[in-house]
């Protein structure tokens, strides 16, 4: 290793005469190893370089050095929600004066919003640049899909990272944390597998399905909770959730029932990244329907209940409506005399007249 010398500057050197001064410098191996130490918490892990007829590509796979660079992301994670609720979230919500649970209801739809819409255009971005739109046959052709590009690799590891950051931010819910754990573990699951499975082409369009879905919906919360009256959003959201169940359903079908089943490989051979066996095909083909199926579910119960409460609404504005009438009308009673008048005299009912007859003397 060759030596390193320091020059200190003339103006400096005289304060330093006839004092003995160890400086140390860090030596070229301390900042390799501290490189590569950054490295494995900032980049993906298990680079390949893979020979092409232009030259070579690197890409990647998956291994436990990828629990350091997800667990690097959950803190950038953590700050970016940070930033998202104190610059963006809470300056709105002053401006509305929202009630406790609307105003928890509020932040948790901003901070979905800003990570759907991000995650929407990123993932759009990777498919469209991979060019899994534009040959369709590349989603089960090749299988197992073992070597990643970097964005593709990088997009899983940092949608893993933010579900997962928001774990520990349901310690400070405190309302409806059992709805919001049951998604963020079901999101988890999904994604996992299918970066585990080797079938994250076929995850990144799902995901894209799944994401301008709830993008609508939590737009429109957001909206409602502004503006009650409006929920216009609600309804394009209704027509968007259904059609994208249809398509999750068809694609799923398509690539797992049929593409994948058509490979030559039919074995299962984890240490080679191969899971095409009849029984997970089927296994993962079960895992979406049920879920689909759940979601559809919900869908309704969720669709009724709003029926349910605008017809109530309407009809106590009916009867509302009607008491203030009928209120109106009682206010002005009518003052009418005993009887009734017959030219100018005041009749009994009974056709006498109700002056009281002196009677004649015998």
């Amino acid at each position: 290793m060759p030596e390193l010398s320091l020059e200190l500057p003339a103006r400096c050197t005289s304060l330093f005469e006839g004092k003995n001064i160890l400086v140390q410098v860090p030596t070229l191996r301390t900042l390799q190893v501290t490189a590569k130490t950054a490295f494995i918490f900032i980049l993906p892990q298990y680079n390949i370089s893979v020979p092409t007829a232009d030259g070579e590509l690197v890409h990647y796979c998956y291994g436990l050095k990828d629990l350091v660079t997800i667990l690097f992301y959950i803190f950038i994670a953590i700050i970016l929600h940070a930033v998202v609720q104190d610059y963006a979230l809470d300056k709105i919500s002053r401006r509305f004066h929202l009630s406790k649970v609307k105003h928890s209801k509020f932040n948790e739809s901003g901070q979905l919003v800003a990570f759907h819409l991000t995650s929407m255009i990123w993932c759009l971005y990777v498919i469209v640049t991979e060019g899994y739109f534009s040959n369709p046959r590349s989603l089960w052709e090749n299988y197992p899909h073992v070597y990643l590009p970097f964005q593709v690799k990088f997009f899983y590891l940092c949608q893993l990272s933010y579900w997962l950051h928001a774990l520990p931010e349901l310690y400070f819910q405190k309302e409806e944390i059992p709805r919001q754990l049951q998604y963020i573990c079901l999101y988890l699951v999904h994604i996992a597998g299918a970066y585990l499975l080797n079938l994250t082409r076929l995850g990144l369009i799902l995901l894209l399905l799944q994401y301008v879905a709830e993008f609508l919906f939590h737009m429109a919360r957001l909206v409602y909770f502004t503006d009650e009256n409006n929920e216009k959003l609600f309804n394009a959201w209704a027509v968007v959730f259904v059609v994208t169940r249809l398509f999750t359903l068809t694609l799923s079908v398509l690539v797992i029932a049929f593409g994948l089943a058509r490979e030559d490989n039919q074995t299962f051979e984890p240490e080679k990244g191969n899971f095409n066996t009849l029984l997970l095909r089927m296994g993962v083909l079960l895992v979406v329907c049920l879920f689909q199926t759940w979601m559809m579910w919900r869908f309704i119960h969720f669709q009724l209940r709003r029926w349910r409460e605008y017809w109530n609404e309407q009809s106590a504005r009916k009867r509302a409506a009607a008491s203030a009438t009928i209120a109106k009308q009682q206010s002005k009673p009518l003052k009418r005399e005993s009887g009734y008048h017959e030219n100018g005299v005041v009749k009994a009912e009974n056709g006498t007249s109700p002056r009281t007859k002196k009677l004649k003397s015998p």
